[in-house]
């Protein structure tokens, strides 16, 4: 039985979280590095507590433009970006994605919304990143990380 924050924070996608994980994260030196880039502070703090007691990195940016700016410093090597789609600004996670995907080529992204509008654009979405609905179960992301970084 997965814990109960698992269970309770958001209900699980389409990956299924009672096959094994794969064991990247124990067995990379250092751990990789997620830049996680929400604009709600409280979902950023709890995903950001799982991904660190998960043996994860993690740099927080609140919008798409804090997570340009800390990726064209590259003070840190990010392994993968972890996006909201709906930011607040003139630039969204999509924006983001198409920006990573043009400048840093071979960095996955995952893009995450819970917004009604976004299955809509899910073509345009997968074009660019998996995408995964919120609300999502963590260990369902972390599982979706593990595999883009086996990739």
């Amino acid at each position: 039985m997965r814990p109960a924050a698992e269970r309770n924070l958001l209900p699980c996608g389409s990956i299924d979280l009672d096959q094994p994980c794969i064991d990247l994260v124990r067995m990379r030196s250092p751990p990789p590095c997620i830049l996680l880039v929400e604009d709600e502070p409280m979902i950023c703090f709890v995903v950001a507590d799982y991904l660190r007691d998960h043996r994860f990195l993690v740099i927080e940016a609140m919008d798409v433009n804090e997570a340009m700016a800390l990726l064209e410093a590259r003070d840190v090597v990010v392994d993968l970006v972890f996006s909201d789609v709906h930011m607040p600004g003139e630039l969204d996670g999509l924006d983001l994605a198409r920006w990573v995907r043009a400048t840093l080529p071979g960095l996955p992204v995952i893009l995450a919304s819970g917004a009604a509008r976004t299955s809509d654009l899910a073509g345009e979405l997968c074009a660019f990143a998996p995408i995964e609905a919120k609300p999502y179960c963590m260990g369902s992301v972390a599982r979706r990380m593990e595999l883009a970084l086996a990739d």
